[in-house]
C-alpha cells in the first residue's frame, strides 16, 4: 500500500469532465523481423503475462481514504485481468496517417476506469497505407494515468515490456502473487498518523522558503532576471472541449543538430522551441490572431533523484520559456530562445521547484479536490494565462528495439492537456544511430485546433526556415515528401 503524493493526487483531482489526465502514445512496429514473420494477439497477451510483476503499475489501483481524510492509496486489485486492459482492434481501410491520428485522438480522449489499474493498451492492425511504413506493420497505443507516472518514468515502463533484439529475453519467473487489500480502518489510521506530521513538514518548507527568498534576490542582481509579466491570451486558452486531436512531425536528428550550432551554446531543445516558436506564429498569423507579446512554453523539470524516479509517479516543476513569437527572423528567434531558455533555467533553480510540489503534500485530499472543482465550476482556471502552451521532452530508446520480435519503425506521443492550456507538444528523440530522428508531436482540443494538419504543416514549414539558413557544407536536410507521416528533414 503506497499513498500518493500530493503531486500525483493532483493529477487525479484535475480530472475534470472533459478533461483525462492520462499520457501515452501509439508505437509502431514492423512484423516482419518476428519469427515467422507474423505477430499474433496471443502472443502478446503471453509476453505481458510473463512480465506484469515487474512494475506495480500494471496490477494497482487507487482506492481513496473513507471521508477523503487523506489522499488516495495505490493498492493491489485482487481482480486484475489482462485481457480487460489489452484490446486488439483493427483501422478501416485504406488505413492511412489520418485514419491513426483520428483513432488515437478518439482513444486518448476517454478518461481510464477509476475502478482498475490506471492503464490500457490497444494493439491496432489496418495500417497498410501509411505512407513510408513496411507492410504488415502494426501499432501499439498505450495510455497511462499521469498520476502512475511520467514521461521519463513511461520510457522505462515501455523498456519492460520490449527487448533488444528479436528473440524475447527470458524474465525470471514472478513469485506467487498475493494482493494486498487494505481495510478502510487501516487506511484511516495511517491517514490520522500522517496528520500528525502536517505541523513538522510545514515547518521545514517555511525553513526552505527563507533561502529561496535569498536565493531569488540573489538572481535578480547577478542573472537579471526579468520581471515575468502574463502571457498573451490566444486561441489555445479557455474550455477545454472533450474532443481531442493528434498528429505529428518528424525531423532528422542531424539536420536538427545542424541547426543547433547556428546559436553557440544552443541545445537540442532551444531548437525544437524554436521549431514550435515559428509554427505557432505562422498558425496564428494565418488566422489573423497572432498577439503582439510573445507566447509562453511551460516545460517540465523533472527535480526527482535517481532513486526517486525508480518509484515512479510524478515530482515535475514547471519552468516559463519565451518562445519569442514576436519575432519574425528565424535565427534570431532561436538566439532569444536560447537566452530565454538560460534565463528560464536560472530562475527555476532560485526558486526551488521542489517546494512548491511539496506544498500540495500538506492539503487534504478531499479539500484539493473540493478547490479544483470550484475553481473549474466559477471559470476561476480560465480567468489567468500562466502557459499558452506545454513543450515537453521525452527520452526514446538509444538503441533499436522490438516487440514480440518486431521492430520499433515510429512512434507517435499523446500528452494530457490542462485547465486554460488547449494544445500540448512532446519531443521524442529516437536517436538510435547515425539516422536518428525527432519526432514533434502535439495533442490538442479539436475545438481550438480544428485542422491539426495545417499546424503540422506551420511545424514543418518552420523547421524548413531554420534548416534554410544551415551553411553549404552542412548536411544537406532529406527532402520531406509531402505525404504522412510527415518526415521533414
Amino acid at each position: 500500500m503506497q499513498q500518493l503524493s500530493g503531486q500525483d493526487a493532483m493529477f487525479v483531482h484535475a480530472e475534470l469532465e472533459g478533461m483525462p489526465q492520462h499520457i501515452g502514445g501509439v508505437s509502431i512496429y514492423d512484423q516482419s523481423t518476428a519469427p515467422g514473420g507474423k505477430v499474433r494477439f496471443k502472443d502478446i497477451l503471453a509476453l505481458l503475462h510473463s512480465r506484469v510483476h515487474l512494475s506495480p503499475i500494471f496490477r494497482r489501483k487507487l482506492v481513496g481514504v473513507p471521508l477523503g481524510l487523506g489522499q488516495p492509496y495505490w493498492v493491489d486489485d485482487p481482480d486484475f485481468d489482462l485481457e480487460y486492459h489489452v484490446r486488439h482492434i483493427a483501422l478501416p481501410k485504406p488505413g492511412d496517417w489520418r485514419q491513426l491520428c483520428i483513432l488515437a485522438a478518439r482513444i486518448h480522449s476517454r478518461p481510464l476506469a477509476r475502478d482498475k489499474p490506471l492503464w490500457e493498451m490497444y494493439i491496432i492492425e489496418g495500417l497498410d497505407n501509411v505512407h513510408g511504413l513496411p507492410k504488415h506493420c502494426f501499432g501499439m497505443l498505450l495510455k497511462v494515468h499521469h498520476a502512475a507516472m511520467d514521461g521519463a518514468t513511461g520510457s522505462r515502463f515501455m523498456s519492460l515490456m520490449l527487448d533488444p533484439t528479436p528473440v524475447p529475453a527470458e524474465v525470471p519467473p514472478a513469485p506467487p502473487w498475493r494482493p494486498e487489500v487494505p481495510s478502510s480502518v487501516s487506511m484511516l489510521t495511517k491517514a490520522y498518523l500522517d496528520a500528525w506530521k502536517m505541523p513538522v513538514q510545514a515547518l521545514g518548507l517555511l525553513r526552505q522558503a527563507v533561502p529561496m527568498l535569498g536565493r531569488l534576490y540573489r538572481g535578480y542582481r547577478e542573472h537579471s532576471f526579468e520581471s515575468r509579466g502574463r502571457p498573451p491570451r490566444t486561441r489555445f486558452q479557455g474550455h477545454i472541449s472533450a474532443n481531442r486531436v493528434v498528429d505529428a512531425v518528424r525531423f532528422d536528428f542531424g539536420a536538427v543538430r545542424a541547426i543547433r550550432q547556428l546559436t553557440p551554446g544552443a541545445t537540442i531543445n532551444d531548437v525544437m522551441l524554436t521549431i514550435v516558436a515559428g509554427g505557432l506564429r505562422r498558425y496564428l498569423a494565418e488566422t489573423k490572431e497572432l498577439p503582439g507579446a510573445s507566447l509562453v512554453a511551460g516545460c517540465p523539470i523533472d527535480v526527482r533523484s535517481p532513486e526517486e524516479q525508480m518509484a515512479g509517479g510524478n515530482m515535475v516543476g514547471f519552468m516559463g520559456v519565451s518562445l519569442c513569437t514576436d519575432t519574425g527572423d528565424p535565427l534570431e528567434r532561436l538566439r532569444a530562445v536560447h537566452e530565454n531558455s538560460l534565463q528560464a533555467k536560472a530562475y527555476a533553480a532560485a526558486l526551488g521547484p521542489r517546494l512548491a510540489l511539496q506544498l500540495t503534500d500538506l492539503i487534504p485530499g478531499n479539500v484539493l479536490a473540493m478547490g479544483l472543482r470550484l475553481a473549474a465550476a466559477t471559470g476561476l482556471t480560465e480567468s489567468s494565462v500562466t502557459f499558452n502552451t506545454i513543450v515537453t521532452n521525452v527520452p526514446g530508446p538509444p538503441i533499436q528495439q522490438y516487440f514480440c520480435g518486431a521492430r520499433l519503425v515510429d512512434a507517435l506521443s499523446l500528452g494530457p492537456l490542462l485547465p486554460n492550456i488547449g494544445l500540448f507538444h512532446v519531443v521524442y528523440s529516437a536517436v538510435q544511430s547515425k539516422q536518428g530522428s525527432v519526432t514533434l508531436s502535439f495533442t490538442a482540443c479539436r475545438e481550438m485546433l480544428p485542422d491539426p494538419a495545417r499546424y503540422a504543416e506551420c511545424l514543418q514549414a518552420s523547421f524548413e526556415e531554420l534548416a534554410a539558413l544551415l551553411p553549404a557544407t552542412a548536411p544537406a536536410p532529406r527532402k520531406n515528401s509531402g505525404k504522412s507521416p510527415r518526415r521533414a528533414g
